[in-house]
């Protein structure tokens, strides 16, 4: 599947837009900048997963009008579809080369230690703006503001740590998205005894 990243590939390349635009972030770097990209790639690994939903639960018994119980439904349900199915499905089916594997090790700057093949989608990317849309409903505008900026700063991260394409972050990003919606849809508006409880 390697020449799906060839020049001009419109499905993934994007006549050149995925690689220069992964040039031009990558690009940047400073020794601080580059601590808060680790710190904060690291922050968006899914298998943190039940360290974040253990703070959540208790944040929600505590101040269930600060982290509706619902949104933690949410959470679990697409965190399994997304992360634990849909994304390591994708992953090995599709095989994507990363972006060392394409330039060169030399050629870009790497932080951390990337895998070398199964670039698309970003799981980091998946799991944080899953997280994000997640938990985004009824819950205080500050609390919004971090989670967004959480999921951007991570999808950022992981250009900018050499780990993947734009394409491969809008992907997990996008399919997170659907996700969500769809688990929403599916549990439906919660009646007045459901909003109560969850």
């Amino acid at each position: 599947m390697s020449n799906v990243t060839e020049p001009g590939n419109p499905l993934y390349d994007c006549f050149g837009l995925n690689k220069s635009l992964f040039l031009l972030i990558n690009k940047i770097h400073a020794p601080v900048l580059d601590q808060v990209m680790l710190s904060v790639t690291w922050l968006g690994h899914p298998r943190l997963y039940p360290f974040y939903m253990a703070a959540l639960l208790l944040l929600s018994w505590r101040k269930p009008g600060i982290m509706p119980l619902r949104n933690l439904v949410v959470f679990t349900v697409s965190y399994v579809a997304t992360s634990l199915i849909i994304v390591p499905t994708l992953k090995a089916a599709l095989d994507f080369p990363r972006p060392s594997t394409i330039f060169g090790a030399q050629a870009i700057t790497i932080l951390g230690n990337p895998d070398r093949f199964h670039s698309f989608p970003s799981g980091h990317s998946a799991f944080a703006v899953l997280m994000a849309a997640s938990l985004l409903p009824d819950i205080p505008r500050g609390g919004k503001l971090l989670l967004l900026l959480f999921a951007l700063l991570v999808c950022i991260s992981r250009i900018s740590a050499g780990a993947h394409f734009p394409a491969d972050v809008i992907g997990g990003a996008t399919i997170s998205i659907l996700v969500v919606l769809a688990v929403r849809s599916a549990i439906g508006r919660p009646t007045t005894q459901w909003n109560r409880r969850l």
